[in-house]
């Protein structure tokens, strides 16, 4: 079959991710505002922007990555629909993390709270490599042959961020806080993280999540 329908459905899923993080950054009560006023109040409401901001970034860089990897195709077959389903789970669940850490943050089982965070990127993070090696794999879906070069370039990088992952749920019992902002910075990273030159023209879009 055609790619149209599972671009469909999976920018729906995105679209629908990212925007219910939103849903989590709420309007501080009025009796905290009346006791410490409106901007004291919304200061303390930071762990939520922080988190909300981090979780934006990583769909959003998600979202390009799989726009990206999809217009190496002119069709798929069922490995990559189950692979791309196994993905969508993944970015589905990311609202749930997120306010789980925003919501523990500061609290003692803060670590908790970011490791669950870490292990769900890291999940998710194994589905993205997945449904990589399902359209890598199976030349007859491609536009056009990849170069061996930039396959094993590109299976370095996904190798290289599980182990990134699998290290931020480590860091989560040392600081939930440098936790969040490693995955920011993660997500920082891979917005302008490119192909080396040498590498295909035509290969010069994908990134890692």
């Amino acid at each position: 079959m055609g790619t149209g329908r599972l671009e469909a459905f999976s920018d729906g899923v995105f679209a629908i991710a990212i925007t219910l993080l939103v849903l989590d950054l709420a309007v501080p009560p009025l009796e905290e505002s009346e006791r410490d006023g409106l901007a004291a109040a919304l200061g303390h409401e930071w762990p939520s922007y922080f988190a909300y901001l981090v979780s934006f970034l990583v769909i959003g860089i998600i979202w390009i990555n799989h726009h990206t990897m999809l217009t190496r195709i002119d069709r798929v077959d069922r490995p990559v629909l189950f692979a791309n389903l196994a993905l969508l789970l993944t970015v589905s669940v990311i609202p749930f993390p997120t306010r789980l850490l925003a919501e523990y943050l500061l609290e003692p089982d803060a670590h908790v709270a970011a490791a669950v965070y870490s292990a769900t990127m890291l999940v998710m993070g194994m589905a993205f490599s997945a449904l990589w090696l399902a359209i890598s794999r199976r030349p007859g879906l491609l536009r056009r042959p990849l170069d061996p070069a930039t396959q094993r370039s590109t299976l370095y990088r996904f190798g290289g961020g599980q182990v990134i992952y699998a290290g931020a749920i480590g860091l989560s019992f040392v600081s939930a806080i440098a936790t969040l902002a490693l995955h920011g910075a993660l997500g920082v990273y891979y917005c302008f993280d490119q192909l080396t030159p040498s590498e295909p023209t035509e290969d010069a879009g994908l990134r890692r999540p």
